[in-house]
């Protein structure tokens, strides 16, 4: 086995993310779960598929003593997890009914001599007596379950064994438990909570009809823009600006607060106390603006919210509804505004194609239905938000919605481009998605594409003078008059009788055309991250197939595109310039770095092309620097007096960074001054303090890890970190 010793130094998360994943920074709310899971709190985990949310309970595995059990119900792709985990030098192994008797027993054999960090198993191999045998001979540290919600009878796909999961909770009361899944509801979160016996959070949620709302939906194009010309209409008035991830919510805070609003970020990265002081402050109404997650406002009931906006898409109706039910609880009028893109809609699309089943089903319905919410300009908003709910809505206006209150839209005479659409609709085959049909139509050449044969179609090719954004404006103005029709779960799309007649008789056809230079500035974002050499691509790509094919795995366990992607834009001609590609660690480099050097030596060889500087290098540099003058400027600003709680609100950052810049600065050699009202944030009592600062005189205090776990983690990591700059600060008198 492919086995690396990671105790020969304790490693930090964010070390054990580059130097084994090959990653520089984590995704929203990995670093959260990860240092809750070592402080040994038990937790659920919401996380979109394709989120991160392995990496949560494997950098873990990597740092416990112990042995990671991952319960999952996706025996077919075990295999493809463990293949990973040792393309990165990480000992996991599996164990299933697809294995043969003797490689089932060598696994087992492997697991009890301690040659395994991580044992994928599905949860009716868990519960057998032969593998509790072997489990109660060793120390489990961590049981992360997988696709938690088939724990509960409530989820779209129970599963009676995983009711059973909570005997081994019991069996192993030690191991802190780590609950995953990609989707859940309120109702099986709870369900989840209670069944695992986790601590329960509150829950508020609002469905009904609200006259005083005005709801408006605009075409995303500049949000930033959008938004800031929003608020200027609501000086010194209380909202809530939803986005989709933590890492939108701290960046639009920060842009917000630099142009003078006062705003305060809600997401669950935050350390409890933060979140707590934060949401306490908008309440009183100490702080005008909340930008969060959709966690906020569950729980609360401040009636002055006079505007929510949703900066990003909401995944359903059901959580967009919601979220704007949390404005104008007073009765007053309220504005709510939701900020809508194709690509926001591409990117929820994209999590819900890697989920199976009824799940991909019901997930695409939702999609499906706030995008096609979204998109009509002509209903009554009400209308089809009360009738999503069951409610009738009998009134043909509101009057408090745009598409009330706006002026007729100005058609156009658009027959020619839409008898292109539904003639090509007709010619597939009346089996494809909107998205096919416009590949046709642009003439496109993509394998799927030639393979069918659609190149040699009448209508392949006659839509090029159309961008792609401006066609799918114009199939959902087709289904939306009656013209299509769209199968909820594969989303292909058939000719109603209407559209038969129309073209039969060439009816006239009226509806607009988004303009093609409204092209979102994401898009032009993306296509310049993916300015990179195609034939050194191609080459990469082939090497990666025949090492692929030669190893027996799939191409991805050695290298994603994403990789190959940034060698072929940035030309690495060393050991020490690869390790800095994304996705590339120690354990890769060793394996297959050799190899693929020598494939873009040979090319830049060839072209007289140089090595390029990383975007993140360039990224880093500039952090370094910026973290280098921050450090000191809030070590020097504590040293003229100011609180932990002014050095906050000054420099815009959460307790737990200010404390670690105070930190820094004091083991850089500087003096710090001692502050009695820093034991203010500390829980713990003195007597538990003195022993914490024997510990570090021991040990030192340049690592937590070693203190945590000499007081088997009886005092929290939060505690440690104050109690670290405590001891510094006395130390350094």
């Amino acid at each position: 086995m492919n086995r690396l010793r990671y105790n020969r130094r304790v490693m930090t998360p964010q070390e054990i993310l580059k130097t084994v994943f090959g990653y520089d920074t984590f995704r929203p709310l990995q670093r959260q779960v990860i240092e809750n899971v070592l402080a040994r709190r038990d937790s659920l985990v919401v996380m979109p598929t394709g989120g991160g949310k392995s990496l949560c309970y494997q950098i873990p595995a990597l740092m416990f003593s112990g042995l990671t059990v991952v319960v999952s119900p996706l025996i077919a792709l075990m295999k493809d997890q463990v293949e990973q985990l040792q393309a990165y030098g990480i000992p996991a192994l599996y164990l299933n009914s697809t294995l043969s008797p003797e490689a089932y027993a060598a696994n087992m054999e492997h697991i009890r001599r301690g040659q395994a960090k991580l044992l994928y198993v599905a949860p009716e191999t868990l519960l057998t007596p032969r593998l509790f045998s072997l489990l109660d001979t060793l120390q489990v540290d961590l049981l992360t379950i997988d696709e938690a919600h088939c724990i509960s009878e409530w989820g779209h796909d129970f599963r009676p064994e995983y009711r059973q999961l909570v005997e081994v909770r019991r069996r192993y009361p030690r191991a802190v438990c780590l609950a995953l899944t990609a989707t859940a509801t309120p109702r099986v979160r709870a369900d989840i909570v209670r069944s695992l016996g986790f601590s329960r959070a509150n829950e508020f949620v609002a469905s009904f009809n609200r006259e005083n709302l005005y709801i408006q939906v605009s075409p995303k194009t500049e949000p930033l823009r959008q938004t800031l010309r929003f608020l200027e209409r609501f000086k010194d008035q209380s909202g809530i600006i939803y986005c989709f991830s933590r890492k939108q919510v701290d960046e639009l805070a920060a842009a917000l607060v630099q142009r003078g609003y006062s705003v305060r970020p809600y997401h669950a990265g935050l350390e409890d106390s933060e979140r707590r002081r934060n949401q306490e402050d908008f309440i009183r109404d100490n702080v005008q603006i909340m930008v969060a997650t959709i966690a906020f406002g569950m729980g609360i009931n401040k009636p002055n919210v006079r505007f929510v906006i949703h900066y990003d898409l909401p995944k359903s109706i059901e959580g967009y509804y919601q979220e704007i039910g949390r404005a104008g609880r007073d009765g007053l009028p309220a504005h709510c505004l939701l900020l809508y893109s194709y690509s926001d809609a591409a990117k929820l699309r994209y999590f819900i194609d890697k989920k199976q089943g009824n799940e991909r089903q019901v997930a695409m319905q939702q999609l499906n239905a706030m995008m096609k919410y979204a998109e009509d300009e002509q209903t009554c908003r009400r209308k089809p938000l009360l009738q999503y709910f069951g409610e009738p809505y009998l009134a043909t206006k509101c009057n408090n919605c745009d598409n009330c209150t706006a002026a007729p839209p100005v058609l156009a005479d658009v027959t020619i481009p839409a008898q292109k659409f539904l003639s090509c609709v007709k010619r597939t085959g009346e089996r494809f998605g909107a998205g096919h049909v416009i590949d046709v139509l642009r003439g496109s050449k993509s394998e799927r594409i030639l393979r069918l044969g659609h190149d040699k179609l009448s209508t392949y090719g006659i839509g090029a003078d159309l961008t792609e954004k401006q066609w799918l404006y114009l199939a959902r103005q087709l289904l939306q008059m009656g013209y299509l029709k769209q199968d909820e779960e594969f989303r292909t799309l058939s000719l109603t009788e209407k559209a038969l007649e129309a073209l039969r008789k060439r009816s006239p056809i009226y509806g607009q055309l988004q303009p093609a230079q409204e092209c979102s500035p994401s898009r032009e974002i993306r296509k310049s991250e993916l300015d990179y050499n195609h034939a050194l691509f191609a080459l990469l790509r082939q090497k990666r197939k025949e090492m692929a094919d030669q190893a027996g795995v799939p191409p991805y366990v050695i290298f994603s595109d994403k990789t190959l992607v940034e060698m072929a834009a940035y030309y690495p001609q060393s050991r020490e310039s690869l390790l800095k590609i994304s996705g590339v660690g120690m354990a890769k480099l060793n394996q297959y770095g050799p190899v693929f050097l020598q494939v873009i030596r040979d090319y830049c060889r060839k072209h007289g092309l140089t090595e390029k500087e990383t975007r993140s290098e360039k990224t880093a540099t500039r952090s370094k620097e910026d973290a280098k003058r921050r450090y000191m400027l809030v070590g020097k600003t504590f040293n003229d007096g100011a609180s932990l709680q002014q050095l906050v609100e000054r420099f815009h950052l959460s307790q737990e960074k200010i404390v670690d810049d105070l930190v820094r600065y004091a083991t850089a050699g500087h003096p710090l001054r001692f502050d009695e009202s820093l034991r203010a944030f500390a829980t713990s009592t003195p007597a538990e303090q003195n022993q914490v600062f024997q510990a570090f005189d021991e040990l030192g205090a340049a690592f937590l890890k070693p203190i945590f776990e000499k007081f088997a983690g009886r005092v929290s990591y939060d505690e440690l970190r104050i109690l670290r700059l405590l001891y510094l600060s006395q130390k350094t008198v």
